[in-house]
């Protein structure tokens, strides 16, 4: 049977063993290195009447140790060289194998072994601990996406079989035991459970479910045997398409390390000439103008200055810190529950001004239920007849508002009721004929275009969807569905406050009486109702139009919804952010975050790992850049020497890889 891609990873076995053995060669390197340091200063005087075919002059110490500073050059750094000889074929010259090259011969012909060695060993263990922490980041994330199992247990012919879980097919039946984690997306058709989300959202606390709830891949099942009905394949499936997600994000770059790509290309060759500036200017200039200075200060001398500029020019800090890091900002919030599609949208979080919430499902929950019941003849509509009235003209709709009074009716005649001529009426409701007579549900417009007698507004301020109904022309009464808003809404504004952010807006298609309410609830600074897709779209733009200052943009707008009708808004804004987006394909493909449950609050947790991973980056170009100036200036004066270019080199390389590194750590409140 052909592998599923999507079940299995690869690579990781070759990828250890390369370590190991680079770990290994570093090893010997350096026992090498410091035995030659031991022979070099060791008295071995004696030996040289044993050399003297090399000529009088032979010095025991400084042969073997040249012998031994030559073995381990061949053990930390012939890969170096022949990497930067097969790089000069492809055009890449400056590159940092041909610095490091470069430097370490050059420090062979003015005679300092121990140096040209040190160069290699050293830039060898800053590769190392680069590759180590580029795992560790990757090994975090995978091990937060390892969250499918290889195989399922399928109901076929009446047996449980296990099979590859890329192989279930929609429709098909698996069983899921208590420890066990679902394969797949399904619907439970037996028996009930909790189950724990937290690789998918971040949260820790067990969820009950019972039989006709949708679970997805990756969750456990904590409690008891559960049968699910596979809803999607295994490629299709939350896990799947959540891995997805991380492994694109990390392919996409940030402005800030295109500019350090930029930088590379334009900083590599400008020290390379400036190093050779260094190497031949000063020396002809002494050669020709003071000769008795050149006889102490010649070409050797600026040489070896040039090879330390050289060697502490290399941007190997900057080039591997800058994406590590956002690297590991992109895993830290993905150990939260929100994946964020490269490090470009985690550049923007960082300086959201002004974010746009849609009210349904985003800042409430989306659930309708029938909170109260007006009857304006009880006598001849009483409640329960005016609920089922209107349950049945909804009876073919989809609308969370239609579902709610289907729930609320708990009637067993909707089967038996005669539903003909249905007539949705767009922006109004709809008109229907059951059992011989028409019957109108919608809004107040609808009653007033249809001239229904006896019509009255609903008095309630706080009301949500008002739902009128009227039986041949004449008004029964009205039904009051209330969407609750979420627990954390409010805390949201009051944390994305709290971090700069100005304004905090609400966008709606509901009425003009809940959206005031929900606002009022949630404290966001503005709200607008009544809105259809489009107008979303015209409001965010003029809400971004007003972070312009002229050419300079004051900010970023953010734009948090969870449907297919929020999709055009998701990708106009600077940064979209799809809540829920476990089940919300259009809004995941248009957004540039995805909140994998349906917290509000979860934003402000994405604006500080953000700011917190911006903040690294900052640091470590600034530190990288001082340091390296600094040791350039002095190398050139003649104060600083090989072995502090070394560290101007290696040393502030894996002292920026350990600062990036913090990027992957969860970021606490202020």
């Amino acid at each position: 049977m052909e592998e599923c891609k999507h079940c299995h990873t690869g690579g990781n076995e070759v990828e250890e063993h390369e370590e190991e053995m680079s770990l290994k060669k570093i090893i010997i390197a350096a026992v090498l290195f410091a035995l030659g340091l031991a022979v070099e200063h060791i008295p071995l005087a004696f030996l040289n009447e044993y050399l003297s075919f090399l000529g009088n002059g032979a010095d025991a110490s400084r042969i073997f140790s040249g012998v031994i500073y030559l073995a381990a050059y061949l053990v930390c750094g012939k890969n170096v060289v022949i990497g930067a000889l097969q790089n000069l074929f492809k055009g890449k010259i400056l590159d940092e194998q041909f610095l490091m090259t470069i430097a370490s011969l050059g420090a062979v012909f003015t005679g300092e072994f121990p140096e040209a060695v040190a160069v290699m060993l050293f830039y060898q263990v800053g590769e190392y601990f680069q590759d180590y922490a580029v795992d560790k980041s990757r090994d975090s994330i995978q091990a937060l996406m390892n969250i499918r199992p290889d195989t399922a247990d399928v109901i076929r012919n009446g047996k449980t079989v296990t099979v590859d879980a890329c192989d279930v097919k929609t429709g098909e039946t698996v069983v899921v035991k208590p420890g066990e984690r679902i394969p797949v997306d399904g619907i439970i058709t037996k028996g009930k459970t909790f189950i724990d989300n937290s690789a998918l959202t971040g949260e820790s606390v067990p969820l009950e479910v019972f039989e006709g709830n949708e679970v997805f891949s990756g969750a456990i099942n904590t409690a008891s045997v559960i049968e699910i009905k596979a809803v999607r394949i295994a490629e299709e499936s939350a896990a799947t398409r959540i891995l997805h997600l991380v492994e694109e994000s990390a392919a996409k770059k940030a402005k800030s390390e295109r500019f350090i790509t930029r930088f590379s290309k334009v900083y590599t060759p400008i020290v390379c000439a400036l190093a050779a500036a260094v190497a031949v200017i000063p020396p002809l200039v002494l050669k020709f103008g003071f000769p008795q200075l050149f006889a102490q200060y010649g070409w050797n001398v600026w040489i070896y200055r040039a090879l330390i500029f050289l060697v502490v020019s290399c941007p190997c800090a900057i080039v591997i810190s800058v994406p590590l890091t956002f690297f590991g900002g992109i895993g830290a919030g993905s150990r939260q529950g929100i994946l964020v599609k490269g490090s470009g949208a985690l550049e923007t979080l960082a300086t959201i001004k002004t974010a746009v919430f849609d009210k349904t499902g985003t800042l409430t929950k989306g659930v309708f239920v029938v909170t109260d019941v007006h009857c304006l003849h009880p006598e001849k509509f009483p409640e329960d007849e005016l609920i089922a009235i209107a349950a049945h003209a909804e009876i073919y709709s989809n609308h969370p508002a239609a579902k709610s009074l289907k729930a609320a009716h708990h009637g067993e005649c909707c089967s038996l009721a005669k539903v003909t001529d249905a007539q949705e009426i767009s922006g109004e409701g709809i008109k229907v004929c059951l059992d011989g007579k028409t019957v109108l549900a919608g809004n107040e417009q609808l009653m007033q275009n249809q001239n229904v007698t006896g019509y009255e507004k609903c008095s309630m301020t706080d009301a949500g969807t008002v739902v009128h109904v009227a039986v041949d022309g004449e008004y029964a009464g009205h039904i009051i569905i209330s969407d609750r808003t979420k627990e954390d809404a409010a805390q949201a504004v009051k944390e994305l406050h709290s971090l700069g952010v100005n304004k905090i807006v609400m966008l709606t298609g509901d009425n003009q009486t809940t959206a005031e309410a929900v606002a009022k609830e949630t404290g966001v600074d503005e709200f607008y109702s009544n809105l259809l897709p489009q107008d979303k779209v015209t409001k965010v733009e003029e809400l971004i139009s007003q972070l312009n200052d002229g050419r300079k943009k004051r900010g970023a707008l953010a734009f948090a919804g969870d449907g297919i009708n929020d999709a055009p808004v998701l990708a106009r804004a600077d940064v979209g952010i799809a809540m829920g987006g476990l089940g919300a394909d259009a809004a995941i493909e248009s957004a540039d975050v995805v909140i994998m449950d349906d917290e509000p609050s979860k934003i402000a947790a994405a604006i500080r790992t953000s700011r917190k991973t911006l903040s690294i980056v900052k640091q470590n170009i600034i530190f990288s850049l001082a340091v390296k100036i600094a040791i350039m200036v002095l190398g050139a004066a003649g104060i600083a020497n090989m072995w502090l270019a070394v560290f101007g080199d290696t040393g502030v390389a894996v002292l920026a890889i350990l600062n990036a590194m913090r990027a992957t750590a969860k970021v606490k409140k202020s």
